[in-house]
């Protein structure tokens, strides 16, 4: 990391983008398929640069012939499919899924193969409960909850909802959203000003639009209309909608030639209008516009949301409705009209009361339309970006995670995997090492960097002191020296940080951390190789680079410097020019420190940002090598409140983890800290420290310590994942609130292996001290 470091302090919270919407889709004819369409647009608009798909349930094998946001599709009575998808989905470095659930729509007992799918997810997941019924069976009942456990937030589209998530099915309230069903965003137009487009000009329309299906006690309206029609000769009825799927697979047409017929015989024929269409947008806004009164005469109370009652209600229209769930809950107020179930008396005298008083009926839409102002998509789509956000930052609980089946007594020991240099060679050339990585492949148009090479080279000598080098990695070697070769100014004794892959620099000077990570490699290339051609290469440059440091402000880079100092002294301690430039950034540590520390605040910044160990770990060394015990001792005093602050449980407990600093946001004194994003970075410069600590102090608590803090890499760690990844040898690039970042890059690579490798080469002096012959542990 090379910003400053109060650069990136006010870190906004990141917004998901890459969100997977899981549903029915269009063009299947269903009301799920239309609100996730609905919602995909929606979210697309808000965010036109997004990575956003769909993931679509299938009810037929063949599929469906869908637009190109539907990235993959899945049958609903195919167990293994769901798992594929989320297979998919995971492979997709998905942030987020958004998902639709309504009974009826997955396969297995009461939709139960949808729990397969979320199961198998490695994202925070988002679901939108359609149906919550009052009396489920124990299926429904179990189904609904477990999605609810497996889900970061549940969202339901009523107040009436939310209450029966809450007694019902046991669902916290504070992970419940309710946010309405989304409209379009319609003008308040008068009716007459669409009748033209139907034909129906100076005629008083009522509306009932949807799936044709038996509950929607359509047949009562019809039978409201001889006495409506009787009061007002011109009004014609309109039943917009195709006959639901199902319905006209098992019966065909039976149920609306029953309607036509129906009509026919109350003499009202000619004033029932169907329009036998599954509607798209446009020109539903055409049909409502056209309307006077709309009408949902549904014959079942047990509705908890509407997406039709949602559209007309909004857009501004007189609605007479059933008292269902959500109509009583929408219409309360004066903002419509309920009626009893099954009772067409009730209806015509409803629609005629309206008809009859425009004051009312107009008093009725405004209403209405005001309170539809908060249920258009753009609104709607702002709480669903804002419950995304909250999901991410709720971390989900995976099963049999290697946290989850931490259970050390603290007396155990702990074997150190191998050093694997597998990535490194992948990410390197014969330029360098490339800096960032797409997953595991380097990413060539993000180039090179002095800092990943400084740090390469660090890595190459201690593998090499360690006995676990090869001819391969000292050859990367002389490679990661020369880029620093050619990184160096002249005369100004700073190095150039960024170069672009086709070998330009993209900066006259780099970051002041880029020129204290060069010194730190080359003052280790000479304190710690034995190869004497990189010590004589190394040595001259530090002399002229190191005294720059001086003049630099930056405390991490005098951090560096020091670190580097100390290495070269291990070796040339006699040498007074590094030494007086050691004491004099000694010095100026100890100036920043005493202007910043308090007795809650023991510390050199008013902050903590990144890299925040080497810091104690820079004063630790300096005393241990200038044989200043108080220097020393402050250093340890930093650092134990530091780790102190930063691993979770008490320092005795053995189930505790190292839990650092998040970069998103950082840690400003007295403000609040920020547990994410997590970098490998931090728990490298931590192990580094606490092995430093160990070895001046003979306290084994820091080895224990570094221990544990590298057992985040492993899994030991919020979430319960390995950010090392076994399959390839890299580093993943951090630890999100809800999931690990799989890009592999340089940086978090080298911090990986220099806190194994240092651990490797302390157990290695351990042993040698004790003269082991026994198998190679660390106490835990």
């Amino acid at each position: 990391m090379n910003s400053s470091p109060l650069q990136n302090a006010a870190h906004s919270v990141h917004m998901p983008t890459s969100v997977a919407f899981i549903g029915d889709y269009l063009p299947r004819q269903c009301g799920i398929a239309t609100f996730t369409s609905d919602l995909y647009k929606s979210f697309t608009g808000f965010y036109p640069d997004s990575s956003a798909m769909v993931v679509s349930v299938n009810d037929v094998p063949e599929g469906y012939d869908y637009p190109e946001e539907v990235r993959y599709e899945f049958y609903q009575h195919d167990l293994n499919s769901y798992k594929k998808a989320a297979e998919f989905l995971n492979s997709m470095n998905t942030e987020v899924v958004c998902l639709q659930h309504e009974y009826g729509i997955y396969g297995g007992t009461a939709g139960n193969y949808i729990l397969t799918l979320l199961r198998n997810l490695t994202m925070p997941v988002v679901t939108t409960f359609h149906t919550v019924l009052r009396n489920p069976d124990q299926d429904q009942l179990m189904v609904l909850k477990t999605i609810a456990d497996l889900s970061a937030r549940v969202i339901v589209m009523t107040e009436k909802g939310r209450q029966f998530l809450k007694d019902i099915y046991e669902v916290p309230e504070d992970k419940i959203d309710v946010i309405a069903h989304g409209i379009p965003d319609m003008p308040f137009v008068d009716p007459h000003f669409h009748k033209d487009r139907f034909g129906i000009e100076g005629k008083q329309v009522l509306l009932t639009f949807g799936l044709l299906s038996p509950n929607k006690g359509i047949e009562n309206v019809i039978k409201a209309l001889p006495r409506i029609v009787e009061r007002f000769p011109d009004t014609v009825y309109i039943v917009l909608g195709a006959t639901h799927p199902n319905l006209v697979r098992d019966q065909g047409e039976v149920y609306r030639e029953s309607l036509k017929k129906l009509a026919e015989d109350c003499g009202v024929k000619n004033n029932v209008r169907f329009f036998n269409q599954f509607v798209e947008l446009d020109n539903l806004i055409e049909f409502l516009g056209a309307t006077d009164i709309y009408i949902t005469p549904y014959l079942n109370p047990a509705q908890i949301t509407s997406g039709t009652l949602s559209y007309a209600f909004g857009c501004g229209k007189a609605v007479v409705s059933t008292p269902y769930w959500h109509a009583e809950e929408l219409l309360a107020d004066g903002r419509g009209v309920l009626v009893p179930f099954n009772d067409s008396e009730a209806v015509a005298d409803a629609i005629i009361n309206l008809m009859s008083d425009e004051s009312l009926r107009h008093g009725m839409r405004k209403k209405a339309y005001m309170l539809g102002r908060s249920m258009i998509w753009e609104r709607v789509m702002e709480r669903y970006v804002q419950t995304f956000v909250e999901a991410r930052q709720q971390p989900i609980a995976l099963p049999g995670s290697p946290l989850a089946m931490l259970n050390g007594n603290g007396n155990g020991t702990y074997k150190l995997p191998p050093i694997r240099l597998d990535h490194i060679y992948r990410l390197s050339d014969s330029t360098g090492i490339i800096q960032h990585a797409r997953y595991h492949l380097p990413h060539y148009e993000e180039g090179y960097c002095t800092d990943d090479n400084a740090r390469a080279l660090i890595l190459a000598v201690m593998v090499e002191e360690a006995g676990l080098g090869d001819r391969k990695l000292a050859q990367l070697a002389d490679n990661y020296a020369a880029f620093l070769n050619y990184a160096y100014i002249q005369g100004r004794g700073q190095f150039r940080n960024f170069m672009s892959y086709d070998r330009r620099w993209l900066e006259d000077i780099g970051s002041d951390d880029s020129t204290g990570r060069a010194l730190w490699a080359l003052g280790t290339c000479v304190g710690r190789t034995a190869d004497k051609n990189l010590v004589t290469w190394a040595m001259p440059m530090l002399h002229q680079a190191l005294p720059s440091l001086i003049d630099l402000p930056s405390p991490r880079a005098w951090a560096f410097g020091i670190l580097g100092a100390c290495e070269y002294l291990k070796r040339f301690g006699n040498d007074r020019l590094v030494k007086t430039i050691l004491q004099q950034l000694v010095d100026k540590m100890l100036i920043r420190y005493n202007d910043s520390t308090s007795k809650e605040w023991p510390w050199f910044e008013g902050y903590l940002t990144y890299d925040n160990a080497k810091l104690s770990h820079a004063l630790i060394c300096a005393g241990e090598t200038l044989q200043d015990a108080n220097v020393m001792a402050l250093g340890v005093k930093s650092l134990t409140w530091l780790i102190g602050l930063q691993m979770t449980g008490s320092s005795a407990s053995s189930t505790g983890y190292f839990q650092p600093i998040g970069s998103n946001g950082f840690y400003v004194k007295g403000a609040e800290r920020a547990y994410f994003d997590q970098q490998p970075l931090e728990a490298q410069g931590s192990v580094s420290a606490c092995l430093a600590a160990y070895r001046v102090t003979h306290d084994a608590i820091w080895l224990k310590r570094a221990t544990k803090i590298f057992k985040w890499f492993t899994g030991h760690n919020d979430l319960g994942l390995s950010v090392f990844d076994p399959n390839t040898g890299g580093c993943r690039d951090g630890l999100h609130v809800d999931r690990v970042n799989q890009n592999q890059g340089a940086e978090s690579t080298l911090a990986y292996l220099l806190a194994l490798t240092e651990l490797h080469l302390t157990q290695k002096q351990i042993s040698d001290t004790e003269k082991a012959n026994t198998a190679l542990t660390l106490l835990v």
